[in-house]
């Protein structure tokens, strides 16, 4: 049974990995196996991209692994406007709403959970309304997500936005808890609620809630009193935003990329 999983697996992520064997091929390499499934770790060199912050090194790593901090990508949003008008005028309406009033709690469900992300933007609109704060939300493409009822002046709605854009100027951020927006969160030196919704983003949350920067709500209990309930204490209690702006300066001075290439380069003259 294992190996019909393992089979369909690899069948249904056969076109992940097509970037890899294009480069293989463009400099000289055989196609190799599959790196999703085989082959990840080098004999001579692994790099692990994250936070050595987050992720404490266990013993059953291979012996030649270096972390170097995390790798991050912000690409800019298309600023076109799609039928809803959502990002319509998407930098003048973001910086006219930050400057017009006090820091909002950022709702974002990052680049997958965004695709089922049922409640949540409702959930969050109520909690917002309940805490009298202001609140941007990130809906992503999906009609859906956008909340039936009318926003008020204090709640901003927009497609997308680049986190290093948003994050550092919110006063809390509510996210997925997926590794790419877990680690813009905690570079933006602000506290956060994860709602995990599958695959690494429990773990991800219980991690950034044992740094004391974050609190949890799992996707099936997430309603509109219970993201209140955290969020008042999120930013009620001085420790959490403490620990947040200590770990933010700690991610900020890590140099991922050049770490990263450092490695490389010394493994290659070697």
């Amino acid at each position: 049974m294992g190996g019909l999983v393992i089979r369909f697996a690899k069948f249904i992520t056969r076109n992940w990995s097509e970037p890899i064997r294009r480069l293989r091929a463009e400099i000289g390499l055989s196609p190799g196996g599959d790196p999703i499934f085989e082959g990840q770790f080098s004999p001579e060199l692994v790099l692990g991209l994250f936070s050595p912050l987050l992720i404490i090194r266990g013993t059953d790593w291979p012996r030649n692994t270096r972390t170097t901090g995390f790798l991050f990508y912000d690409k800019e949003a298309d600023q076109t406007a799609d039928k809803s008008g959502a990002d319509s005028d998407m930098p003048g309406k973001l910086e006219r709403f930050q400057l017009s009033g006090p820091p909002p709690v950022v709702f974002t469900l990052g680049s997958s959970a965004v695709l089922t992300a049922g409640g949540f933007y409702r959930e969050s609109v109520e909690a917002a309304r309940t805490l009298g704060i202001r609140a941007v939300l990130l809906v992503g493409r999906d009609p859906r997500n956008i909340p039936a009822e009318p926003l008020s002046d204090d709640i901003a709605l927009f497609e997308y936005l680049p986190y290093s854009q948003i994050f550092p100027r919110a006063a809390a951020i509510v996210h997925q808890g997926g590794i790419g927006t877990t680690a813009q969160a905690l570079r933006s030196g602000k506290p956060m609620l994860v709602v995990p919704f599958a695959f690494d983003q429990p773990d991800n949350a219980y991690r950034v809630t044992r740094l004391g920067v974050a609190r949890t709500i799992y996707r099936h209990r997430y309603s509109a009193r219970r993201a209140a309930t955290e969020l008042k204490t999120l930013l009620s209690n001085t420790t959490y935003s403490r620990r947040a702006e200590k770990v933010g300066k700690i991610i900020r001075a890590e140099k991922g990329v050049a770490a990263a290439c450092d490695a490389i380069e010394m493994q290659l003259r070697r």
